[in-house]
């Protein structure tokens, strides 16, 4: 398989198109929440199926796979949207089509349910789909003017306090100028994919995935006149958190980078790779948030939506 055009180094929620190149099937990767019991006996249930029209060559329950030793064209993911960011995080720069299948429970990323990728896969094997390139986010932290740590992130960057939980100073910096000092229990940098994440639960909006954005929310401010800011994807941002606590730490995906020390800053900006997901017919983002979210009204007969 192969991309009309070739990917953006940045991403721009740009959409291209997933097409059969030379090959006459694609090569795919199979990725699996392990420890999932569900997860394994969809496996044995969609293996024969994928198998029957694409090359299998890589099969990982364990998130362990080195993308770098491997060429696939697609990666098959099931689980839930916590085993795609996995699946997003072990790629690294090597992002490659992720076509989800919801084994889990909410599902905005993994959208299709088993019986509905049987159903799509062999539409999918003769191309002819779109792949839309999400924003992800690169973060390093730098302590004493050196980078002790680099993490990529699809969901959102977010500096979190701990005991004693006292409210903390964060500076805010964009493209180099000061741009606020915030008080509040914590800040979240989120991109649009990550905009249905901790952000919403925080009170920040919702982006449209393929926005080319980030999302800057608070966590509980000191001063209700600090709201939820929404800036350009290619905005270079800095934080600085003045004098955090003990455990206060800055965290990629719901995982702890690390603890932050005094005159730590911690730089955030558009990753050089996108994360690329297949879109397939029939899904859209009103449609999943309507869903998902059990937004109400009477939506039973309008099938067009």
């Amino acid at each position: 398989m192969s991309q009309s055009n070739d990917p953006p180094s940045p991403s721009r929620g740009r959409t291209s198109r997933w097409i059969l190149g030379e090959r006459e099937v694609p090569r795919v990767a199979i990725l699996g929440a392990p420890n999932r019991d569900r997860v394994r006996s969809e496996l044995e249930r969609l293996r024969p199926v994928i198998a029957a029209t694409a090359d299998i060559v890589v099969e990982d329950l364990d998130f362990a796979h080195d993308f770098e030793s491997t060429d696939q064209d697609l990666v098959i993911v099931l689980g839930g949207d916590g085993s795609i960011l996995q699946a997003a995080r072990q790629m690294g720069e090597k992002q490659t089509p992720v076509l989800g299948v919801n084994c889990g429970n909410l599902g905005f990323l993994a959208a299709l349910s088993p019986d509905d990728f049987i159903n799509t896969w062999p539409d999918v094997c003769c191309g002819g789909f779109d792949v839309i390139d999400h924003l992800m986010l690169d973060a390093r932290l730098i302590r004493s003017g050196k980078e002790i740590r680099k993490q990529l992130a699809l969901n959102e960057i977010a500096i979190l306090g701990g005991p004693p939980y006292t409210i903390l100073d964060i500076d805010l910096y964009a493209d180099g100028h000061l741009a606020t000092r915030y008080r509040c229990d914590g800040l979240i940098i989120a991109t649009p994919v990550g905009s249905t994440a901790h952000n919403l639960s925080a009170g920040g909006p919702i982006l449209r995935r393929n926005l080319d954005a980030m999302v800057i929310s608070p966590i509980s401010p000191h001063t209700l006149t600090y709201r939820p800011l929404v800036d350009s994807g290619e905005t270079r941002l800095e934080l600085e958190v003045m004098h955090p606590q003990e455990s206060t730490s800055v965290v990629a995906d719901g995982r702890i980078i690390d603890s932050l020390q005094a005159g730590d800053r911690i730089k955030v900006q558009r990753a050089p790779s996108s994360f690329r997901m297949l879109s397939v017919p029939g899904q859209n983002d009103y449609r999943t948030l309507r869903d998902k979210l059990g937004w109400g009204g009477s939506v039973a007969a309008k099938n067009h939506v």
